[in-house]
């Protein structure tokens, strides 16, 4: 008798459970297989395709070809933002509303990129993970130079990143880092620990911002970008989608996750209005970058399936 008593109390449990916290299914996704990845992560108006996806290293190159390309005629100055979207899997950038699409109605280049040093399906040389993605990315080199292969691991200065180098070899006047993530620059071992005090040393115009939560990120942005001379080069942060896939799962049919994305997303859009609302912008030569450090499944990231390993390159222009 004790024990169905155990029994029903312990179904009720689950019961209450999944009732109260409806997203617990999504923690582990059956139907989240490479064959219906591939078939959601369709990129519109795409230069390649997954099997050749180019290394995220490429922005490092972007960016840098971007500054020392000559001035188009009837601007003044170059600037350039990327805007991170942490944790995003390409294949719910289908149900973009907001910066993407945006970006993606004019005229674009829509690119599959990889993260983890190689591309799928080989196994990968570096982990799928936060740190050694936006390393690789602000660098152009992957993590068996510069040495990031984890998170809370400090990079050392052999290999500056691109808000350093730019300032320094005078290639523009300032840059600035905003992100709510303290293991970026604000915490013991932090990646750019040691290039933040470089910076500070040399008097440099790098900025390292570190935010409360996304709203404030993009607050802070917002702000930026609305002074007269604001940062020549911005890298910002938003990272909902990797915060609800390590909470509820990372997955396309779990509701949380497209929801965090879309809400990330339209904060982009805010920032890139941001941009265009500027009074000098039609002076302004600015290349505009959408971007992910790596995707997930299940409730994590940092090994070699497809769905962590590929993510997306999206710009207002050809570079």
């Amino acid at each position: 008798m004790k024990k169905k008593i155990l029994i029903v109390v312990l179904a009720l449990v689950i019961i209450g459970g999944a009732v109260a916290f409806p997203f617990v299914r999504f923690m582990v996704d059956p139907k989240d297989t490479e064959e219906t990845y591939r078939g959601r992560a369709e990129l519109g108006g795409r230069t390649n395709t997954i099997e050749t996806a180019v290394p995220q290293t490429e922005l490092y190159n972007m960016i840098k070809n971007h500054y020392n390309s000559p001035i188009p005629e009837g601007k003044t100055e170059k600037k350039a933002i990327i805007i991170g979207y942490d944790g995003c899997r390409v294949d719910v950038l289908k149900l973009t509303e907001g910066g993407i699409k945006h970006l993606m109605n004019e005229d674009n280049r829509v690119s599959f990129a990889y993260c983890g040093g190689v591309n799928y399906p080989e196994k990968n040389t570096q982990d799928t993970s936060t740190a050694p993605g936006w390393c690789s990315i602000l660098t152009g080199v992957w993590a068996d130079k510069h040495g990031v292969t984890a998170n809370d691991i400090t990079k050392s200065m052999e290999y500056k990143t691109l808000l350093t180098s730019l300032v320094e070899d005078k290639t523009i006047d300032s840059s600035m880092f905003i992100t709510k993530w303290a293991g970026h620059f604000d915490r013991k071992n932090a990646t750019y620990l040691a290039e933040k005090e470089y910076c500070e040393k040399n008097n440099l115009n790098v900025s390292f911002n570190k935010c409360d939560d996304d709203k404030a990120s993009l607050d802070f942005t917002l702000n930026e970008i609305g002074k007269k001379d604001c940062a020549d080069f911005l890298f910002v942060i938003y990272e909902q989608t990797d915060a609800a896939g390590h909470g509820t799962g990372f997955t396309y049919n779990n509701p949380k996750y497209r929801n965090a994305f879309i809400e990330m997303d339209n904060y982009g859009l805010e920032t890139i209005k941001s941009i265009e609302a500027r009074e000098t912008y039609e002076t302004e030569d600015w290349l505009i970058i959408i971007t992910s450090d790596h995707g997930g499944i299940k409730t994590n990231h940092g090994d070699d399936s497809i769905q962590e390993r590929m993510t997306f390159i999206i710009t207002n222009k050809e570079s």
